[in-house]
């Protein structure tokens, strides 16, 4: 029992120390062939290593390079799997394409590339092939990757079908050191010896061998992806402001990361022949951001949204150029435009006017010829001219139909995208609009209109709803034989119906009524606008005056049956209305019908019970007289 755990403890310890020899020191590879006749193909797989921080074990290990072969049908041409020798026995060391005396704060770096090469005979297969290396794992500190630490890591490549090809190659070397906040401009294209075209954009990493794998056996295809930590994803693999991303066509990268970290990239390249995708390749590397900064940076903006664009200018053909670089004491500035004469400029912040519409280069060169020096390049766009515009029609009342008609001005069409909004929270994507204004008030009606080469303009109209409300008046209680003044008010035009006792159906008509009863009008208004509306109004009619008073009210806050007020027809004036509570204090007195009383005293809301009123009338004869009587307060 004892030699048992004595070998578990062992066993132990040494998967412990065994683990880090497959860990941290790779930081990308890729993949490529050549083609070299009689369906021989030259595999080369390159896996970049850190030798300043990676265990020198696990460097060690990595040679031989083991790889696997998969048919269409997922089947190894191996019996397992196959391993190459490092090319030379030995590994280039990349440079850093830096110096410190450029650098401020330059972290210390060591980048080695090892690279293993072996020809394989590859019978046409009407699938192709895949060919697979594996390797775990990935460095701790990868911030857009989960749980990178176990995360192993698949180079591949697909050798296509029945075509002979060989794969794009690229170029450059990746960066080692990129600055935070600093603009990134890096050149992540191909060459392709068969004259393909190549497109390229960031794609998805995918898992590899496991963290216990010491010769992991390549696995075939479908692999998996590995998960990233949002914000983050394969497209947008190191966010930043402008964000980090690559040009389909040239395979430019470029952005200004905004935050410290270590980030897994991958671009794929892939390769078109007649219009059709023949093949891909891949690069992965991880590209750290270092609190460092160079000494001299150069840098133009980026004023547009579109990739690398400094400027998309369709109204004229003269930029100004703005310059933030630092560190320089000279610039050379190369305009693109080789229609002109001179198109170069030294000034810190030079205006340029082209010569014709068109898309241009613009170089900036911080401290040329010096040993610190700096360079960027922008797209310039100049499109003009691209005017946003637009017409309106409808009358300018609340609930009728406007129609937005959109003028906008372009050299180049067609107008793609538009946006209106109204000014109430309201919006619509469609070339022309309807819109109806619920209320009456001002609005900044906008539209935004853009075209396909990116132009875009905004136009704003103030457009003026009349806050229209036609209005009767309010209902009347009259005595028979008493005349009533009719004052309708929301307009400059006003038409009653029915017109009996009335003398005139115009305008604000006088009421004569000699009989009793309800008598219900109807007022038809015109705005200074052209708004429409209608609105009525009853007259009652008595026999005599005569007046009412509640015997109880609720002042509880419901709208109803709130304030105590006593009703009174064909009385000339209200002299005074008093209330007082049952120890004789006077807790209310006015003499407007309208008011009352709202059951409070001094500030605060009166006791319930009964209270005592008194009320002192002139009636139309200028005769006096006093009624008094109780009302309940209820709450």
């Amino acid at each position: 029992m004892v030699r048992v755990w004595r070998l578990i403890c062992f066993i132990f310890i040494s998967a412990i120390f065994a683990l880090p020899a497959n860990a941290s020191h790779i930081v990308g590879g890729e993949v490529t062939y050549r083609y070299l006749g009689s369906n021989n193909y030259e595999i080369t797989i390159s896996i970049y290593e850190d030798c300043l921080t990676g265990i020198k074990q696990a460097i060690v290990r990595d040679n031989p390079a083991y790889i696997n072969i998969f048919d269409g049908a997922g089947r190894s041409i191996f019996v397992s799997m196959d391993s190459i020798n490092l090319n030379g026995g030995a590994r280039q060391l990349v440079p850093p394409n830096f110096t410190n005396a450029c650098i401020n704060s330059a972290p210390p770096t060591c980048l080695q590339k090892a690279s293993f090469t072996k020809t394989y005979h590859l019978p046409p297969d009407s699938n192709g092939y895949t060919v697979v290396y594996q390797r775990c794992c990935r460095n701790a500190s990868v911030l857009n990757i989960s749980e990178p630490d176990v995360t192993g890591a698949t180079y591949f490549c697909k050798i296509p079908p029945v075509i002979t090809n060989t794969s794009a190659v690229f170029k450059n070397y990746p960066p080692q050191i990129i600055c935070i906040n600093n603009p990134l401009v890096y050149d992540h294209s191909a060459t392709d010896a068969d004259g393909d075209s190549l497109s390229y954009e960031f794609c998805q990493d995918y898992k590899g061998a496991s963290i216990y794998d010491d010769k992991p056996i390549p696995t075939p295809p479908p692999f998996s992806p590995v998960i990233y930590v949002p914000p983050y994803s394969y497209s947008n693999p190191m966010g930043g402001y402008p964000m980090v991303q690559i040009n389909p066509s040239t395979g430019m990268i470029s952005g200004t990361p905004n935050r410290l970290g270590r980030y897994s990239v991958t671009v794929c390249c892939h390769e078109w022949r007649k219009g059709v995708m023949i093949n891909t390749v891949s690069r992965e590397f991880q590209f750290v951001v270092t609190n460092c900064s160079k000494a001299v940076v150069a840098n133009i903006p980026q004023f547009s949204d579109q990739f690398n664009t400094y400027d998309v200018n369709c109204k004229d053909y003269t930029e100004h150029f703005v310059n933030l670089s630092k560190g320089g004491f000279t610039y050379f500035w190369n305009f693109g435009d080789s229609t002109v004469a001179v198109d170069t400029a030294t000034d810190f912040e030079p205006t340029f006017t082209y010569n014709d519409t068109g898309i241009y280069v613009v170089t900036l060169i911080v401290n040329k010829g010096t040993t610190c020096s700096d360079s960027i390049s922008r797209l310039v766009k100049i499109y003009p001219k691209f005017k946003a515009d637009f017409s309106y029609a409808g009358i300018q009342c609340p609930g009728s139909l406007f129609v937005f008609t959109d003028l906008t001005v372009s050299t180049y069409k067609p107008i793609t995208h538009w946006r209106w909004s109204f000014g109430d929270n309201t919006t619509t994507d469609s070339e022309n609009a309807t819109h109806t204004f619920s209320t009456g008030g001002t609005y900044n009606v906008t539209l935004i209109s853009q075209n396909y080469k990116g132009c875009t303009d905004t136009a704003i109209q103030e457009i003026l709803i009349e806050k229209f409300k036609p209005f009767a008046g309010n209902d009347t209680i009259i005595v028979r034989g008493e005349s009533i003044q009719f004052d309708p008010q929301g307009g400059i035009q006003y038409t009653w119906s029915p017109g009996r006792y009335l003398n005139d159906a115009i305008g604000h008509p006088i009421g004569y009524f000699t009989d009793t009863g309800h008598f219900d009008y109807n007022v038809h208004v015109v705005s200074p606008y052209g708004c429409i509306g209608d609105d009525s109004i009853r007259i009652w009619v008595v026999d005599h005056a005569s007046y009412f008073v509640p015997t109880g009210f609720t002042p509880n806050g419901d709208g109803k049956n709130d304030r105590f007020r006593p009703v009174a027809v064909g009385y000339k004036s209200v002299n005074s209305f008093r209330v007082f509570n049952r120890w004789g204090e006077m807790v209310y007195k006015g003499n407007d019908f309208e008011q009352g009383w709202d059951g409070t005293y001094k500030g605060r809301q009166a006791e319930m019970g009964v209270y005592f009123w008194y009320l002192s009338l002139t009636d139309r004869f200028d005769k006096q007289m006093t009624l008094k009587g109780d009302v309940t307060l209820i709450r």
